[in-house]
């Protein structure tokens, strides 16, 4: 059982960075394959960024590549996105989630998700 929580989002400019970090529990986090999720309202659920269990190999959206950065810290069983260069296409609920797939891409490899936290960009 792995358990998730989300923090960092909020309000910025177009332009902007913020950093969301994901707290994870249980003492097999380094098991997992780690990965952010957005959605914006009215829209289905998409795939952001994943990570492997090393943190050696990614995989980003189009949408986010060369301006997002996933990381991840085992012994703090932490995952983060640094996300630069925001627009307001990236408001969103952005939600980590666990998976022993890789590399997971679709929700549905996902077990375990956190409750997300909420990031809007403004123009």
């Amino acid at each position: 059982q792995v358990q998730l929580v989300e923090s960092g989002g909020g309000l910025v400019q177009a332009g902007g960075s913020l950093r969301l970090s994901c707290a994870a529990s249980g003492r097999t986090f380094s098991s997992y394959c780690m990965a952010w999720f957005r959605q914006a309202p009215g829209k289905e659920r998409e795939f952001v960024a994943v990570l492997d269990r090393s943190g050696g190999a990614t995989y980003y959206a189009d949408s986010v590549q060369g301006r997002f950065t996933i990381s991840r810290d085992n012994a703090k069983n932490s995952v983060y996105l640094q996300m630069n260069s925001l627009k307001p296409e990236d408001t969103a609920v952005y939600y980590c989630a666990a998976s022993l797939r890789w590399p997971a891409r679709t929700a549905t490899e996902y077990v375990y998700w956190g409750q997300g936290t909420q990031v809007a960009v403004s123009s």
